[in-house]
């Protein structure tokens, strides 16, 4: 099926242009989950009505890939919930109160640690939405707060390539029998954690003296009921779930799901008997995630599986081979493209076209992916979720990033590849 024909120019056609769309969404101002979703669609409508298949064959193949994309969607969606609960309670005003340091350098290391290391718990696009918030209670608007805020894109993107549930794209490569828990966090940690510490050294050198006090402080926010609780909690629900899949040999989903049961449980339990507490419930909750995110992530998973499918995949893997040759450079040069284009067709397009036999669990390759793809998209604003959140919320320009955190982010990507070739001989 994977030779050239008609129907696959089309496909192809069919999911450039929608990638196009998709990454000028803010200028076009069209959301890019529609794009998404329709580009999957015509797709997959070019996939069954090409003649080496039956009908029947490839709804094989579409219930193959939907069942592997929908735990994908079911752990993004439990996470979510289980962060949103977490945000509903002001939890994370337990680290806002933290952040007492006016020095520039000082906070510019203490944000980039908090956001590392939240990052793997949490994910670096709903990092960089809290850490960014956070900011504007501690900072006033302007060029200290922009870079700052860059920094956290640098720091989320790192901190979630070294853990399974930090990153999408580090998710999808652990559900897909990829890489494994233990091997994640023992190949990809310090690479991850010497990407963030370059990027911090270089952008250090040029940020020196105190930031100006405002009259917001963390201390005035109250948190809700029971909002100590429900974030420790919420915590160890998310950190449980690699544990969960050790332990039970259940898919990464069912553990995140188990935890989200325990949040519901205890919500209910502790604010149904209060009537000004409906907005810390779940089901009120659920109405504040960010449902069209999950199902971008539908539809671009889909239309990567339809090129799969097709053959075209196999065919763009066997290209790279011959042009390209070294696997490493093959890893390099996906996170740097990754700066332009979104990571998660990336990986996923990745996965289609290098099998488990070519390249083994665990092995060099798959981890070396997970680290470039993961920490690629820092370059430039566009090329992560954590970026686009950034400029989003900051109304960030794209040259600005560039010019001020790009190289940072270069220097630093390419500080943690060094790394993770240096400790592979070992």
């Amino acid at each position: 099926m994977g030779d050239i024909n008609i129907y696959n120019v089309f496909m192809l056609i069919t999911f450039v242009v929608g990638y196009f769309f998709i990454t000028i969404e803010n200028f076009s101002k069209i959301n890019k989950t529609s794009i998404a979703l329709l580009t999957a669609i015509i797709c997959w409508v070019f996939v069954f009505i090409q003649t080496p298949h039956t009908t029947e064959d490839n709804l094989n193949f579409l219930s193959k890939h939907l069942a592997n994309i929908s735990q994908v969607i079911f752990f993004l969606l439990g996470g979510l919930t289980i962060v949103e609960i977490i945000s509903a309670h002001k939890g994370f005003q337990l680290i806002a109160r933290r952040i007492r340091s006016r020095s520039k350098s000082k906070l510019l290391w203490i944000i980039g640690l908090i956001s590392f290391f939240l990052s793997s718990i949490l994910d670096n696009l709903t990092t960089t939405i809290i850490m960014v918030t956070l900011l504007r209670k501690i900072t006033k608007a302007g060029s200290d707060r922009l870079l700052l805020g860059g920094m956290v894109v640098i720091a989320a993107n790192a901190g979630g390539a070294w853990t399974p549930i930090g990153d999408v794209t580090t998710t999808m490569l652990w559900i897909g029998g990829q890489l494994t828990t233990f091997a994640i966090i023992k190949n990809l940690f310090l690479p991850s954690l010497v990407c963030l510490i370059a990027s911090l050294c270089f952008l250090q050198c040029t940020w020196k003296g105190e930031l100006e006090t405002i009259k917001e402080s963390p201390e005035e926010v109250q948190i809700e009921p029971y909002g100590n609780l429900i974030f420790w909690l919420g915590i160890v629900c998310l950190l449980f779930v690699p544990f969960f899949k050790v332990i039970t040999g259940l898919p990464p989903f069912m553990g995140m799901i188990f935890g989200l049961g325990i949040m519901w449980l205890l919500t209910d339990l502790i604010h149904a008997r209060f009537d000004d507490r409906e907005h810390l419930r779940v089901p009120h909750i659920m109405t504040q995630i960010d449902v069209s995110g999950v199902l971008f992530f539908l539809g671009i998973l889909l239309s990567v599986d339809a090129l799969h499918t097709a053959g075209i995949l196999d065919t763009l893997a066997h290209w790279m081979d011959r042009k390209i040759g070294s696997e490493k450079l093959i890893a390099i040069a996906i996170g740097l493209v990754s700066a332009i284009v979104d990571n998660v067709p990336l990986v996923a397009a990745t996965m289609g076209m290098y099998s488990l036999t070519e390249f083994p669990i665990d092995s060099h390759f798959w981890n070396l992916i997970a680290y470039c793809a993961g920490t690629g998209g820092s370059v430039l604003v566009i090329g992560s979720s954590a970026g686009v959140a950034f400029m989003g919320l900051e109304k960030v320009d794209f040259f600005w990033y560039a010019r001020k955190i790009g190289f940072a982010a270069l220097l630093g990507y390419f500080a943690g590849v060094i790394i993770f070739e240096f400790f592979s001989f070992f």
